[in-house]
C-alpha cells in the first residue's frame, strides 16, 4: 500500500511541523520513512549530517541541480537553497515505506504539483502569528533579524494554506499528533 505514497508536511518556521513529523516516525507503528532534504545552509549546534539534513555547499548543491539531482529545489534565501534529492524517495520506497517530507511551504507546494494523487500535503498551522514569534524566540537559535524575516516570511505562507489537503492547526500538540496520525494512516490504507 505505501509504495509510490508520499506524505508532505510543510508549515512557517515555528508552527511544529518537525515536532509532528518525529512523533510520526518514532511513536507510531505507520510504515513512514523520512527523506532527507538537503541544504546549503550550515548546520546547527545540534544537527547531524545525513540525519537532520544533507548539508552541501552551494557549489555543490549547484552542482546537483545541474545534474537534474533534485525532485524539487529552491533557493529560500540569497545562497540558502534546499532541496529533495530523487534518490531519498527511492532509499524510502525500497524499504516499502511512504515518504515523509518536512519542507517549507513552496517546497511542499512544489512536491505536491509534482508528486500530485500520490501525495497527502498537510499544512501545519500555529494558532497566532503571536504564538509563532513566542516560539521562534524560545528556540534561541536565530538573531532578532532572522526572527523578524521568518515572521514576515510566515504571514505570506499562511496564506498558502487552503492550497494543501489538509490543514493541522497546532494548538494542542497532543490533539495534532492524534489528527496527523489519523490522516497519514487512512492515506496510506487508500
Amino acid at each position: 500500500m505505501t509504495q509510490g505514497k508520499c506524505i508532505i508536511f510543510s508549515a512557517p518556521s515555528g508552527a511544529g511541523k518537525t515536532t509532528i513529523v518525529r512523533h510520526l516516525l518514532n511513536d507510531t507503528d505507520l510504515p513512514l520513512g523520512f527523506s532527507v532534504s538537503a541544504t546549503s545552509r550550515a548546520p546547527r549546534p545540534h544537527e547531524i549530517d545525513g540525519v537532520d539534513y544533507n548539508f552541501l555547499t552551494v557549489d555543490k548543491f549547484r552542482e546537483l541541480i545541474l545534474q537534474d539531482a533534485f525532485i524539487e529545489w529552491e533557493e529560500v534565501y540569497a545562497e540558502h537553497f534546499y532541496g529533495t534529492l530523487k534518490s531519498e524517495l527511492e532509499r524510502v520506497w525500497s524499504d516499502g515505506k511512504a515518504v515523509v517530507f518536512d519542507v517549507d511551504v513552496v517546497g511542499g507546494l512544489n512536491l505536491k504539483k509534482i508528486l500530485g494523487d500520490q501525495a497527502l500535503s498537510i499544512f501545519v498551522e500555529a494558532p497566532s502569528i503571536e504564538a509563532l514569534e513566542e516560539r521562534l524566540r524560545k528556540r534561541k537559535t536565530e538573531s532578532e533579524e532572522k526572527i523578524q524575516l521568518r515572521i514576515a516570511k510566515a504571514k505570506k505562507e499562511m496564506e498558502s494554506a487552503p492550497e494543501f489537503d489538509v490543514i493541522i492547526v497546532n494548538d494542542n500538540l497532543e490533539s495534532a499528533f492524534q489528527k496527523a496520525e489519523t490522516v497519514v494512516a487512512n492515506f496510506i490504507q487508500k
